[in-house]
């Protein structure tokens, strides 16, 4: 017996897939290791494994401009927080990230222009850019620095 490496069921020698979870057991035809995620493991992963780079900004830093850094997923009022906070690295770091969901938001609006299909992708985009917004400000709530998934990574404040 062997032991799943994504779920911990117990599986049998002979088999190559998790009865329970689907992943892969034994190495791939090429003789790479097992992975050990199925492909809802990597979805998740992908869109929640973001940086967190929470540790880089003082606690003070941080419990002093919670306000502004929340501020910052409601539209414009990602300025707030730069004219505001101009010293905070922690606003500065969730007016950026507000900044391209706002900018990302802009996108979603042009595309609405299209009929028919730019109509369907508005829609889904508007509700993918509220829930990132979600996610943003119980970031900011918690004090964390958190990157929001897809867009995160992108720069526009230095």
């Amino acid at each position: 017996m062997k032991n799943c490496p994504s779920c911990g069921n117990q599986c049998q020698d002979n088999d190559e897939f998790c009865q329970v979870c689907g992943a892969r057991l034994t190495p791939a035809a090429g003789g790479a290791a097992p992975e050990g995620q199925t492909f809802k493991d990597k979805a998740y992963d992908a869109f929640n494994n973001t940086a967190d780079t929470t540790a880089d900004y003082s606690p003070e830093d941080i419990s002093s401009n919670k306000v502004f850094a929340i501020l910052s997923y409601f539209g414009l009022l990602f300025l707030v927080a730069i004219i505001a906070a101009p010293n905070s690295k922690f606003a500065k770091f969730h007016a950026n990230q507000g900044l391209v969901l706002f900018i990302a938001d802009l996108i979603i609006c042009a595309v609405a222009v299209i009929p028919f299909i730019g109509w369907i992708l508005s829609a889904v985009g508007g509700v993918a850019g509220l829930v990132l917004a979600i996610i943003g400000i119980i970031n900011a709530a918690q004090g964390n620095a958190k990157e929001l998934p897809i867009i995160g990574k992108y720069r526009i404040l230095k």
